[in-house]
């Protein structure tokens, strides 16, 4: 006989119980920063539309090519801090109609950390 044994992965027992939900990986329930980082990557994204019928061509294709960047992920965005300082830095070029971009990206900016 043998005395191998096999490993199949993670077992989970439920005897019992409400609203179990096993092995979290990270991927259920989230933190309550996540909801608002969500929320200011929203809100950023739909002020960043509003504005660019306001930009000049070129600034524009940055807004444009910034928009498929914001994702809600921390790590992500920390990493595309470059593309956040230009996204701000165009909006404060335009002046107030470029404030609640302006904003939105710094409420972003706080959230990270940065």
């Amino acid at each position: 006989m043998s005395e191998a044994s096999n490993f199949y992965g993670p077992v989970v027992n439920m005897n019992g119980g409400r609203e179990n939900v096993g092995i979290n990986y990270g991927r259920v329930g989230g933190a309550a920063e996540d909801v608002e980082l969500r929320a200011a990557v929203a809100d950023l994204t739909r002020v960043l539309r509003e504005l660019r019928p306001h930009l000049a061509p070129d600034q524009a294709r940055t807004v444009e090519g910034a928009l498929p960047e914001l994702t809600p992920d921390r790590s992500a965005l920390r990493e595309r801090g470059f593309m956040l300082a230009s996204v701000a830095q165009i909006a404060a070029v335009v002046g107030e109609v470029g404030r609640p971009a302006a904003e939105a990206v710094g409420r972003l900016l706080g959230l990270l950390g940065q």
